[in-house]
């Protein structure tokens, strides 16, 4: 069981969903637990094995997981991380997700671009340091095949809008400005707080109202968000990490109904990924 934090870790940036991962996790358990005491014996590292079985199956679900995305009710967002998640014991840190780069929402989204042969080699080998031979056991490939998925990979998130480093604290103010001027209605505020080219995404799932295509600009952006507190002037609203970010968690009737995200440039937000499919926000309900 001491390897339940790396499969966690792996299946959640290789699936973008917490659910997955942690059935991914199951069925890798049960995997070991149905071999014989002298198959378990033979196995040289345990935890190498666990990993190329629990990569396989991601590489499996991700084929299936595109065609139920096409088929998905508006935008679809990866199921966003809160900063104490544990899927085995709130109380005990030993399973959380690892709160890097690697796990920011726009790093997820990019990941999304990827073919899922790709997402599995960059992920294996630029974020967890396998080796080219050991991803090609898992990707079915060569180890030079896979090596050319890793560098397709690289090349979509080198082509990804990077933005300038916002030291934490000022992206946590940002954050709880957009915050205040969202609650006191000032609109001047929030397009000062958002890029002109800023970009805003809604998960619903067809499960909750949400926008269907992305929002583009700050003012219709600005504009969106004062028809959302017209709407739900009761809202109560904490500034929480999200992926390992300053984010938004928006709660009301003491339910959270969206989990919000931020990319920040300089001073500016450029994307905003808000989550409402109900089925996305179940780990942050405890």
């Amino acid at each position: 069981m001491s390897e339940r934090r790396q499969l966690i870790n792996v299946a959640y940036r290789l699936l973008g969903s917490l659910a997955d991962a942690e059935d991914v996790v199951q069925e890798t358990y049960a995997r070991w637990y149905a071999l014989t005491p002298a198959q378990r014996d033979e196995i040289e590292s345990p935890p190498a094995w666990m990993t190329r079985v629990a990569s396989r199956i991601c590489l499996d679900l991700l084929g299936s997981a595109r065609v139920r995305r096409e088929r998905y009710v508006g935008e679809w967002l990866p199921e966003p991380v809160p900063d104490e998640w544990n899927p085995a014991d709130p109380a005990d840190p030993a399973d959380r997700i690892t709160l890097d780069e690697s796990v920011s929402m726009a790093f997820m989204v990019v990941l999304e671009s990827m073919t899922s042969a790709e997402r599995v080699a960059f992920i294996l080998h630029d974020v967890f340091r396998y080796s080219f031979a050991e991803v090609a056991e898992v990707v079915g490939r060569t180890p030079a095949a896979c090596r050319q998925l890793a560098s397709s990979a690289r090349r979509r998130v080198r082509t990804a809008p990077t933005p300038a480093a916002t030291p934490p604290t000022r992206a946590d103010a940002i954050v709880r400005g957009f915050k205040q001027a969202w609650q006191a209605g000032d609109i001047n505020a929030l397009v000062a707080l958002l890029d002109p080219d800023a970009r805003a995404v809604a998960d619903g799932g067809g499960l909750a109202e949400a926008t269907p295509h992305p929002i583009i600009g700050a003012e219709e952006i600005a504009r969106g968000m004062m028809a959302i507190l017209a709407r739900t002037g009761d809202m109560t609203m904490v500034v929480r990490t999200v992926n390992g970010r300053p984010g938004l968690v928006l709660e009301q009737d003491g339910v959270i109904n969206t989990v919000m995200a931020f990319e920040i440039d300089g001073d500016r937000i450029t994307h905003l990924w808000a989550i409402r499919n109900p089925e996305k926000l179940r780990p942050w309900k405890g």
